[in-house]
């Protein structure tokens, strides 16, 4: 909006500093940051008034985490309204890339808000059903599919190699989508310990606000053999909002939480960091920036498929940072352990950009 307004006035005088992504972004994320301040308290006290009991703890989970009972969910909500309003005010609307990443924070945040819905109207941890949870995902990544890569090839671009990619055709939708989805889900499976998520997707955010730059510059991208997309460093603008909104939920997610993120926080900010990695041409590098998320999932999957096919465990609880408490670990050293993990895995991923 004010980017627009700045136009409209050719830049003149001080608003000639909104020309710069760089600038924006950094509005952005203080912005989001600032709302995310002002209207949590109010938030968390109006969760906590409508929701009674909060949110369902798991009774086979480690016996610490039953003094959480009665902490409401779907704070995610905080992170989304400050999140939203900050890009609405800074981001250049009329960018495809803008209305697409915000699609699927939007349609995956309201899947998760009627999940999280579900179980505490029903104080379950069932939630709706698998199924319906990702037709519905995936029904939403493939419009964003559809409206991002009508902007940029369908080439996977291969990190560590200058302009190396795999032309995957229209395989690329699919395989778009399913990166989306896998993230969005891959967060929220991390998203069980109070700072656990959060602290890594605002890590993940802040790599990828540098890399949409990057990408969105002609000369920086042929300097370093990276895929140049025009347009794409507006996402810069949306991955600083998203790290405002994460550092204000933080605030009150931060032990002994006053609120949780619930599905509707964590399926929504995987699902637009998998968005901004795709519209960026760093699918790959995001596995890399994003690996501790895809170390929780895949412990589910192992520790599910092995169950299934012996009878037996190999984590003595999964996703694998409940093994870690399971060994004696408390839950803030699991934590900034994690979030060390997070710090060293986006420096590989920024390494992607050099080491070609």
């Amino acid at each position: 909006m004010l980017y627009l307004l700045a136009e409209w006035l050719q830049f003149e005088g001080i608003f000639n500093l909104i020309r710069y992504q760089s600038a924006r972004a950094g509005a952005a994320l203080l912005t989001a940051l600032l709302i995310g301040m002002v209207i949590g308290p109010k938030m968390i006290n109006m969760l906590r008034v409508r929701q009674g009991k909060g949110q369902p703890i798991r009774e086979d989970g480690p016996q610490s985490h039953q003094a959480k009972v009665g902490t409401p969910t779907m704070g995610g909500l905080l992170i989304l309204f400050s999140l939203t309003l900050s890009l609405l005010l800074w981001m250049d609307l009329r960018n495809p890339f803008v209305w697409a990443c915000l699609a699927v924070t939007a349609g995956f945040g309201l899947i998760g808000f009627l999940d999280d819905y579900d179980k505490v109207s029903k104080a379950s941890h069932a939630g709706v059903s698998a199924k319906v949870r990702l037709a519905g995902e995936f029904v939403v990544a493939g419009v964003a599919a559809w409206i991002i890569v009508g902007q940029i090839s369908t080439n996977l671009y291969v990190p560590f190699l200058s302009n190396v990619s795999i032309p995957l055709g229209p395989f690329y939708y699919v395989f778009a989508a399913t990166i989306i989805v896998g993230f969005g889900n891959a967060v929220n499976l991390t998203d069980g310990l109070d700072g656990l998520a959060i602290m890594p997707v605002i890590i993940a955010a802040g790599t990828f606000a540098i890399i949409a730059y990057l990408v969105g510059r002609v000369d920086y991208s042929e300097y370093l053999g990276i895929p140049h997309v025009a347009g794409a460093g507006e996402l810069a603008i949306f991955c600083a909002a998203i790290m405002g909104g994460g550092l204000a939920f933080l605030w009150f997610n931060a032990p002994p939480a006053a609120v949780f993120m619930g599905d509707t926080g964590s399926l929504a900010l995987g699902g637009a960091l998998g968005a901004i990695a795709v519209a960026s041409h760093h699918e790959i590098v995001l596995l890399i920036v994003g690996g501790l998320f895809v170390v929780e999932t895949a412990s589910v999957i192992i520790q599910v498929f092995w169950f299934k096919r012996t009878g037996k465990r190999i984590f003595r609880m999964a996703p694998i940072h409940h093994h870690f408490e399971q060994l004696g670990w408390s839950e803030s050293k699991v934590v900034i352990r994690f979030w060390i993990i997070a710090i060293i895995l986006a420096m590989l991923g920024l390494a992607t950009l050099k080491l070609r």
